[in-house]
C-alpha cells in the first residue's frame, strides 16, 4: 500500500454508496481484506459492513440470521 491510498468511510445504502471521508479502499467485516472502491460490489446496508465476495458476504449473513 503506498502512501497515497488510504481507508475510505462509506454509508452502505441499498442501491450504492456515499463516500463520507474520500479514500481508495475499505476493509472486509469478514476477511479484513482490502478491497480497492472501483472493485466494491458487496456491502451490507443493514449493518453497514464491505465484504470481499458474494460468499463472504453470504457467510456474514447466514451468522446474523
Amino acid at each position: 500500500m503506498s502512501s497515497s491510498e488510504r481507508l475510505a468511510v462509506l454509508r452502505y445504502e441499498p442501491n450504492g454508496f456515499r463516500v463520507i471521508a474520500p479514500g481508495t479502499h475499505v476493509k472486509c467485516a469478514v476477511s479484513g481484506e482490502l478491497i480497492q472502491l472501483e472493485v466494491l460490489r458487496y456491502w451490507s446496508a443493514e449493518h453497514q459492513e464491505a465484504y470481499a465476495s458474494c460468499a463472504l458476504a453470504t457467510k456474514r449473513l447466514a451468522e446474523n440470521g
